[in-house]
């Protein structure tokens, strides 16, 4: 499962509100970063292969493949000196790129390259 924090809920339920179609917060990740693997986060709407979970009113989903490399994460809102936008923090990345966009488990370590 992946939780959000109550500022990630907050900012979520004002990006969603009015949409129709993209109903849902989609987390994935794909190869790439100088890590290995890259998230990735956008309004999206359900599909078959899907976990779906519930958290305070808004909708997270998840694909399985996904789901293996960021499960017990958590999506979180920051507005700060830094610059404001969501952070993942994943239990599961033993090692992660300076700013903190792309990560590698023990166990799988995607394709390192370009942080572009």
């Amino acid at each position: 499962m992946v939780t959000l924090t109550d500022s990630a809920v907050v900012k979520l339920k004002e990006m969603l509100q009015g949409c129709e179609e993209e109903d849902s917060l989609r987390i994935f990740t794909k190869p790439g970063g100088c890590s290995g693997f890259s998230y990735g986060m956008a309004l999206d709407s359900q599909k078959d292969e899907d976990d779906v979970y519930e958290v305070n009113g808004v909708k997270v989903i998840v694909d399985r493949d996904t789901l293996e490399l960021v499960e017990g994460s958590q999506v979180d809102y920051v507005d700060d000196l830094t610059g404001q936008g969501f952070r993942i923090w994943n239990p599961n990345a033993v090692s992660t790129c300076g700013c903190g966009s792309s990560f590698r488990t023990a166990t799988r370590a995607g394709q390192p390259g370009s942080c572009d």
